[in-house]
């Protein structure tokens, strides 16, 4: 039973074909494109898939994204689709969010796919999932698998245009991090760093007093590995979060 899982981001459509819709499951093909560029999908990287029989994806561009996204696939094969929303509980994760529905799919997905990785690797643990993208999410997760709450806060590129356009004289840089920054281009980068850093850290901080225990620490999104070096914590950099939690969705909806 062949799986397709697609993660729409504020950037890019990535998607991964496996063989059955399950955690572990081999990873037949899988692929990215800039959401300009989406609408050559059928002509494209999709056209020489076999036909999926489940699909399932995660998606936090507007309707409008999914949709050109959906006429991709009928033009192509017979498959329901389905996009995960935020519940008050799935797969073992509970939505302490004020409005469940309101969270973010890709947050949902990603603490869902954390929690499933920290339970196949030994015991359950709280745990503090952040993804680092176009923005950063920065979520905790207590030992029973509540959400409890999460940041969310500029990346790297946003923080940098807002300098640039309201301050005069400084422009996007290509700096390095440095402890102690002497030039523009290192400063703006490094604080930028050092900012994300700080409010990850504050949560971790936050999740060992509230929890009493240690949080397993997950890192995700297509910036992550630019952001787990300068870490004074250490963190599991994990490129593939949101499609384990597809995949875990996909294992408990359709069976697997």
């Amino acid at each position: 039973m062949a799986f397709l899982a697609i993660d729409i981001g504020n950037t890019r459509l990535k998607w991964a074909v496996y063989d059955s819709p399950h955690p572990g499951a081999l990873l037949r093909a899988h692929g990215a494109e800039f959401l300009e560029n989406i609408d050559k999908l059928s002509d494209g990287s999709w056209s020489a898939l076999a036909p999926p029989d489940r699909m399932l994806g995660c998606a936090v561009a507007a309707d409008a994204v999914k949709r050109r996204v959906e006429e991709q696939m009928e033009e192509l094969w017979d498959v329901p689709v389905q996009w995960v929303v935020a519940s008050a509980a799935e797969a073992g994760l509970v939505n302490g969010y004020d409005h469940p529905t309101r969270l973010g799919a890709d947050r949902w997905v990603a603490m869902i796919g954390a929690r499933h990785r920290m339970l196949t690797q030994g015991e359950a643990r709280p745990m503090v999932v952040v993804m680092i993208g176009t923005a950063v999410t920065v979520e905790a997760v207590d030992v029973h698998g509540k959400f409890l709450g999460g940041f969310i806060l500029p990346g790297h590129g946003i923080m940098l245009r807002a300098l640039e356009s309201g301050t005069a004289g400084l422009h996007v840089p290509t700096g390095d991090v440095r402890e102690f920054p002497t030039n523009t281009s290192d400063a703006l980068t490094s604080g930028g760093t050092y900012a994300i850093s700080g409010a990850i850290e504050r949560m971790v901080q936050h999740v060992r007093r509230h929890c009493g225990a240690e949080p397993a620490c997950y890192m995700t999104g297509g910036a992550g590995w630019k952001m787990a070096p300068h870490m004074s914590i250490g963190f599991e950099l994990v490129e593939t979060l949101i499609f384990d939690g597809l995949l875990e969705i996909a294992r408990q909806r359709f069976g697997g």
